[in-house]
C-alpha cells in the first residue's frame, strides 16, 4: 500500500507511545528514509493481522458451539429456545458492529482497541462457563413455559451472550481503522485496494471459523470437555490480543481529524445495504433448512452439524477471499454485487434439486462403512457438492457490498460495522422466519422457493439504484432489463424446486437400503422435526421422525413400548402421577390409561405435531391417551420442562430418543438423571429406553454406567423378542423387592383385567413371562462397565461416542455380554418355590439362547 494510503497530508501521523494530540496538527515533514519506513508498515503487518484474524474465528466458533450446549441445558434445545440463542448471539455482533465508532474515538490506535476487546472475549468467554451454574439455578426456581418462559429465556441468554458478543462484532470495524481506506488524498485505485484487505480480514476470520468448528466438533468436545474447550479458547484470545497490543507498538498509526469521520454515505448506500441484508438473510435462512434437510440423509449427530457448519464456512471464505479480489480490481462492484445476488437465486435452486433430487438417489450406500472417518468422507462431499456455490457466492458479496458503500472520506469503522450490521440483521431475521415460522407454515419445499424469490429481489435493488446513479446509457438500462430477466428467472428457478421424497423423510441415511417401504399416510413439518407415518404392504404401521423409525405397529417395538409404560407401574405399589418423555405413537403413555389407580399422566413432547398425528393412526395401540380426561400435554423439550417443573411423579418413563441424535444427550447425563429422581414421590421409579442397534459397545456402557451412577441399585430388562434390539433401565430410590405370586395375583384381579390383557397381546400371559425379561442390574455389570465413560452436562459424551458408532450393527454380541453376567437377584426377587424355580429356569434359557 502506498504511502499516500496511509498518511496523507491533511491528517495528523504520531507513534502510538507517544502521547495523543488533543487537536489535530499539521505534519511534520520527514525524511524519504522515515517516510519509507511507515510506507512499509502496513503491507509488512496486514499478513499478521490476518492471522490474528484466523485466530480470533477459531476462538468465536469453538465459543459459540461451548455456548449453545451449556445454555441449551437451562433454556432448552427447542426452535424457540435455540432460536432466542441464535438472534441473541447474532444481535450481539450486530450491535458491537455499530458501537465501535461510537465509543471508542478513531484517534485511538486500532490494533490497541482490538487487542482490549480480544482479551475481553476471553474474560467474558471463561466468565460465562463459571457462572453457568448459578444462572441455571436461578432460571429453575423462576422459569416456566408461556411467554413469560420465553422472555425469561431471552433475558438469560442476553446476560450470558450479550457482553462477548458485543465485543466479537466490534473485532472487524475496529481492525478496518488501521487499513485505512478514508484518504483526502487517496485514488480509486488505493482506496479499491484497502477495502480489498478488509474483505481478505474478514475471509480470514471466516477461515478460522471452520477451523474452530471442526476443532470443537471433532477433537475438543469428543476427547474432552467444555471447560478444556472454554479455556483453549480464552488462550487463543489472549494471544492474539498480546500480539495485537506488541504490533500497535511497533507501527504508526494516522488519526483523522474529527470532522471527516462524519461524512455523508454515498449515494446509494441505502440501497446496497438492503441488498446485503437480504443476502444475510437468504443465507441463514437456507442454512437453517438445508441443515435440516441434508441431517436427514447424512444423520442428525453432532459431527453432521459440524460437517455442514463447516463446508457452509469454506465456501464464504473463499467468496470473500474472491470477493475482496474482485473489489481491488473492479470499478463497478456494485453491478458484481448485483450479478452475484442473481446468481444466487440458480445456486439456491442448485443445492435445492441436489438435496431432494441428487443425493438421495446416489448409488451409495453409507451403512457398508463400519469407520466413521470414511462416512464422513461422502457426508462431506455431499454437503460440498450441494452447499459450496451459493456459499461462495454469499461470502463474494459482503467485500463487493464494501466496495459499494466505501468513499475517500469514510470511517472505515463506520463503513465496516453498518455493513456487517446490515448483513447480520438480515441473518437474524432469516433465521428466525424460516425456523419458526416460514418451514412450519409452507414446509421447506416452500421456504426455498421463497428463498429464490428474495435472491431476486436483493439483485433487482442493487441494479435498479444502479440504473438511477449511472449516467451512461447502457448502465441505464439495466434496471430495466433486470426486472425481466429477474422475473423470468424467478419463475422458471421456483418451479424447479421439488419437495424432498417421503421416503428420505422416513428413512433417512437408510433410504436406499429400505424394500417394501410401503405407501405414506401422513407428513409434516414442524418446528423442530419432520414427521411421516406409514403403511407397509403387510398392512404394519411405521412412526417416523426425521430420517428415523421411532416406533411402529411390529410386534418387537410393541413389546417395549408396552415395557415401558406397564413396567413401571406394575413394580410401584400404587402409581397415581405418571411423566412420559416423548409421545411418539403415543403407545408407552397409553399404557398407563388402564391402569386403575392412575390418576394424572403427564407428558413432554417437543414437536406439536406428533400428538395429533400419532393419534389418528395409534389410537388402537395407545388407548386414546390423547383424549383422555387424566393426559395433560407440555410442548417443550423434556430436560427444561423437568428442570423448571414443581411437580413430583411415581413414575417417568422416557419413550424413545435416539442418543445419536444432537442434543439428545442432554437425556441421558448424570444431571439430568438427577433431575429426575428429584421429581420422584417416595417409592418412585424411573425407566429409560436404550437401543442396542445402530450402536457400539462403547456407547451402551456409557449410558448404562451414566444411569448407574445416579441409581446404584438399577435393573436392566431386555427386550428378548427382538433378538437383542433394545432394553430399558429401571431406577428407583429405594431397593426394589418383588413378589412373583402377589405380581400374579394382581393381573389376575379385576381391577386390572384391562392391564393383563394389555400385556397379552405383546406377548406376556403371567407374571414370569414379563420378568423373565430381567437382564441384570448395576452391581453384576460393574466389572463390564469398569471402563465406561460418565455422560455429564459439561461434556455430553455420549452424542460424540454415539455419533461415532452409528453404522454399527452388534446389537446381539452386545445383549449376550450383557446376559454372560446375570445372576438371579434372590434379595431381589421371591416368591413361592415353584414360581421361583420357573423364574430362573426362563432366565437361564434367556442367558443360553
Amino acid at each position: 500500500m502506498e504511502l499516500r494510503a496511509l498518511c496523507p497530508a491533511n491528517q495528523v501521523r504520531y507513534h502510538s507511545r507517544s502521547p495523543m494530540p488533543k487537536e489535530p496538527k499539521e505534519p511534520k515533514l520527514k525524511s524519504p528514509v522515515a517516510s519509507s519506513a511507515v510506507e512499509s508498515a502496513a503491507p509488512r503487518f496486514l499478513p499478521v493481522l490476518a492471522m490474528l484474524f484466523v485466530g480470533s474465528g477459531c476462538a468465536a466458533l469453538i465459543y459459540e458451539v461451548v455456548w449453545f450446549q451449556l445454555l441449551q441445558l437451562t433454556v432448552g434445545s427447542s426452535a424457540v429456545s435455540m432460536g432466542v440463542l441464535l438472534a441473541t448471539y447474532m444481535g450481539g455482533m450486530c450491535v458491537g458492529s455499530l458501537a465501535l465508532p461510537r465509543f471508542f474515538d478513531a484517534r485511538q490506535h486500532p490494533l490497541r482497541v482490538y487487542a482490549m476487546l480480544e482479551a475481553g472475549i476471553g474474560i467474558f468467554g471463561i466468565l460465562v462457563l463459571l457462572l453457568m451454574p448459578l444462572v441455571d439455578s436461578l432460571y429453575a426456581a423462576i422459569g416456566g413455559p408461556g411467554f413469560f418462559g420465553i422472555l425469561l429465556r431471552a433475558v438469560v441468554a442476553a446476560i450470558c451472550l450479550l457482553p462477548p458478543t458485543l465485543l466479537m462484532g466490534a473485532s472487524l470495524p475496529a481492525a478496518s481503522r488501521w487499513v485505512e481506506s478514508r484518504k483526502a488524498t487517496q485514488d480509486a485505485a488505493s482506496t479499491q485496494n484497502s477495502v480489498s484487505w478488509m474483505g481478505f480480514l474478514y475471509g480470514s476470520n471466516i477461515a478460522g471459523a471452520v477451523f474452530g468448528c471442526l476443532f470443537a466438533g471433532f477433537y475438543l468436545l469428543r476427547i474432552h470437555d467444555m471447560p478444556t474447550a472454554t479455556f483453549i479458547a480464552a488462550a487463543i484470545n489472549f494471544g492474539v490480543a498480546g500480539i495485537s497490543y506488541i504490533l500497535s507498538g511497533r507501527t504508526k498509526y494516522t488519526a483523522p481529524v474529527e470532522d471527516q469521520a462524519r461524512v455523508e454515505r454515498p449515494v446509494g448506500a441505502r440501497a446496497i445495504y438492503i441488498a446485503i441484508g437480504l443476502s444475510g438473510l437468504t443465507a441463514l435462512g437456507a442454512e437453517v433448512i438445508w441443515a435440516r434437510l441434508l441431517s436427514l440423509m447424512l444423520g442428525a449427530t453432532v459431527y453432521t452439524f459440524s460437517i455442514i457448519l463447516g463446508v457452509f464456512l469454506v465456501g464464504l471464505g473463499i467468496g470473500s477471499t474472491v470477493g475482496s479480489f474482485l473489489a481491488k480490481h473492479t470499478r463497478r462492484p456494485r453491478l458484481l454485487l448485483g450479478c452475484c445476488q442473481m446468481l444466487l437465486a440458480g445456486a439456491i435452486a442448485w443445492t435445492a434439486w441436489v438435496i431432494t433430487g441428487g443425493i438421495p438417489n446416489w448409488p451409495i450406500n453409507p451403512l457398508l462403512s463400519r469407520s466413521p472417518w470414511y462416512t464422513f468422507q461422502i457426508d462431506l462431499v455431499c454437503c460440498a457438492w450441494a452447499m459450496l456455490p451459493a456459499a461462495l457466492l454469499w461470502g463474494a458479496s459482503f467485500p463487493l457490498a464494501l466496495a459499494s458503500v466505501a468513499g475517500r472520506d469514510r470511517d472505515p469503522g463506520r463503513l465496516v460495522g453498518e455493513t456487517y450490521a446490515a448483513n447480520t440483521v438480515g441473518a437474524i431475521l432469516g433465521s428466525l422466519a424460516f425456523s419458526l415460522f416460514l418451514v412450519p407454515w409452507i414446509g421447506t419445499q416452500g421456504s426455498e422457493r421463497l428463498l429464490i424469490l428474495i435472491a431476486v429481489i436483493s439483485a433487482f435493488v442493487v441494479f435498479w439504484q444502479l440504473r438511477a446513479a449511472s449516467t451512461e446509457a447502457p448502465l441505464r438500462g439495466v434496471g430495466f432489463a433486470s426486472l425481466a430477466v429477474a422475473t423470468a428467472a424467478a419463475l422458471v428457478l421456483i418451479v424447479t424446486v421439488d419437495d424432498m421424497p417421503w421416503i428420505a423423510v422416513a428413512y433417512g441415511r437408510r433410504m436406499s437400503t429400505t424394500t417394501n417401504a410401503g405407501e405414506p399416510l401422513y407428513r409434516g413439518e414442524g418446528r423442530n422435526s419432520s414427521i411421516v407415518i406409514s403403511r407397509l404392504p403387510d398392512g404394519k404401521i411405521y412412526f417416523h421422525v426425521s430420517g428415523k423409525v421411532e416406533a411402529s405397529t411390529e410386534p418387537f417395538d410393541m413389546r417395549l413400548q408396552r415395557m415401558l409404560g406397564h413396567i413401571p407401574a406394575l413394580l410401584h405399589p400404587e402409581p397415581k402421577s405418571v411423566l412420559i418423555v416423548g409421545f411418539g405413537a403415543g403407545v408407552t403413555a397409553g399404557s398407563f390409561v388402564v391402569h386403575p389407580k392412575i390418576e394424572r399422566i403427564q407428558i413432554c413432547e417437543i414437536e406439536p405435531l406428533i400428538p395429533p398425528a400419532s393419534t389418528q393412526y395409534f389410537s388402537r395401540e395407545n388407548y386414546n391417551v390423547l383424549n383422555d380426561s387424566r393426559t395433560r400435554i407440555a410442548y417443550d423439550d423434556a430436560r427444561h420442562f423437568i428442570l423448571t417443573s414443581k411437580d413430583k411423579f411415581d413414575v417417568i418413563t422416557s419413550d424413545p430418543i435416539h442418543p445419536w441424535v444432537k442434543g439428545t444427550a442432554t437425556l441421558y447425563s448424570t444431571e439430568y438423571f438427577e433431575l429426575c429422581k428429584r421429581h420422584l414421590n417416595p417409592g418412585g421409579v424411573v425407566t429409560q429406553w436404550v437401543p442396542l442397534y445402530e450402536s457400539d459397545p462403547e456407547t451402551v456402557k456409557s449410558e448404562l454406567a451414566t444411569f448407574f451412577k445416579v441409581f446404584p441399585n438399577g435393573t436392566i430388562w431386555g427386550n428378548p423378542n427382538g433378538g437383542g434390539y433394545d432394553v430399558l433401565l429401571l431406577g428407583h430410590n429405594e431397593p426394589l423387592r418383588i413378589d412373583i405370586d402377589a405380581l400374579q395375583q394382581r393381573l389376575e384381579s379385576p381391577a386390572h383385567g384391562n392391564v393383563a390383557r394389555s400385556l397379552r397381546e405383546v406377548g406376556f400371559r403371567s407374571s414370569i413371562d414379563l420378568l423373565a425379561t430381567y437382564a441384570g442390574r448395576a452391581s453384576d455389570l460393574a466389572p463390564w462397565l469398569v471402563d465406561a465413560e460418565i455422560n455429564r452436562d459439561r461434556n455430553l459424551r455420549l452424542q460424540y461416542l454415539a455419533g461415532m458408532g452409528v453404522n454399527s450393527d452388534r446389537a446381539a454380541r452386545i445383549y449376550d455380554d450383557m446376559l454372560s453376567y446375570l445372576k438371579f437377584p434372590t434379595d431381589m426377587i421371591g416368591g413361592s418355590d415353584a414360581a421361583v424355580a420357573m423364574l430362573k429356569e426362563a432366565l437361564r434359557a434367556q442367558a443360553s439362547r
